[in-house]
């Protein structure tokens, strides 16, 4: 049954349908809901359907290291969510969280006006609606809308320069209004309500699932089939939550920043992710990268906003 399931997520990921106009979303959420049906089956219980789903790895770490019975909202916290030892860890970090200062820089770039005398509160009179309603897609200009984009189209539209879409800036507002989301309980809702829409959806779902690069490999190979598994001393994380706590402060970026600024967007650790993959990724305001998020977010519509949270 078990593997049944697993077949048939996989399948539904790459099938492809024509929707009609009272029902637009009607292959997204199908295979929003084959997801989360292959996730909750695959950590129900590891050890139990280790050669279903779990053929490397030890008995020992399946039954001492794995948590077992995982159901939706779990698997925002990525592969803490699953590991006892990462958990353990996660929680300690997250008692004194190193976000908190970078909630305030951004705090104080939503306030702080621009040489016109206008701010940020002007472009997003809302900082939780801000840090909650994108991806959309725009059905005036047939394309999605990053927040990413959004904040730099808000910049140059005001005569002001546009900010580098990684790191510094542009995460410390993108932090302050993920918290606003947080505090104020918003949920991941990713709406298709056209054919552009959804089509824009399908685009970003062929690029998760397509292999590419020089390794052959596919986001969906690592973070679908391979989540749970090791690579060298890492776990990798579901696919399922991976968009709702971003930005992101990852101890590798801060490690590696001399103002332990270890803070990005979801642009900055998916171009990442993408060039460990051996791909060239695509611009972080491009067409792709745009339709790729819109797809990732979709898939875990329904899901609590926790950003801006900890990674390694």
């Amino acid at each position: 049954m078990l593997l049944k399931i697993a077949k048939t997520a996989a399948l539904v990921a790459i099938a492809t349908c024509t929707l009609n106009a009272s029902d637009f979303n009607a292959q997204a959420e199908k295979d929003r809901i084959a997801l989360v049906k292959y996730f909750e089956a695959k950590f129900d219980n590891p050890l139990k359907d280790k050669n279903v789903f779990f053929p490397y790895s030890t008995d020992d770490e399946l039954e001492n290291n794995f948590i077992s019975g995982l159901k939706f909202q779990d698997f925002s916290e990525g592969n803490y969510s699953f590991s006892k030892n990462g958990r353990m860890s996660y929680e300690e970090i997250k008692e004194f969280p190193p976000t908190e200062e970078f909630i305030e820089y951004g705090e104080a770039l939503y306030e702080k006006p621009f040489a016109n005398g206008k701010s940020f509160q002007d472009c997003f009179p809302n900082p939780a609606e801000a840090g909650s309603m994108y991806p959309y897609f725009d059905e005036t200009k047939k394309d999605v809308q990053t927040l990413t984009v959004a904040i730099n189209q808000c910049l140059t539209s005001n005569g002001e320069k546009a900010w580098k879409t990684t790191k510094g800036k542009i995460a410390h507002l993108e932090a302050f209004f993920a918290k606003s989301a947080q505090d104020d309980e918003k949920t991941i809702d990713v709406k298709i309500d056209s054919a552009e829409a959804a089509a824009a959806y399908e685009r970003g779902k062929k690029y998760y699932y397509t292999q590419r690069g020089y390794l052959k490999l596919s986001c969906a190979e690592c973070h679908v089939q391979g989540a749970g598994q090791r690579v060298r001393n890492e776990s990798l994380s579901p696919f399922l939550g991976q968009v709702t706590h971003f930005p992101v402060y990852r101890l590798k970026w801060a490690a590696g920043d001399k103002n332990n600024d270890g803070l990005g967007t979801l642009e900055r650790r998916m171009s990442g992710c993408i060039k460990d993959q051996g791909q060239v990724p695509p611009a972080n305001d491009s067409k792709e990268m745009k339709e790729l998020l819109f797809f990732m977010a979709y898939m875990s519509n329904g899901m609590k906003i926790d950003g801006p949270d900890i990674r390694k």
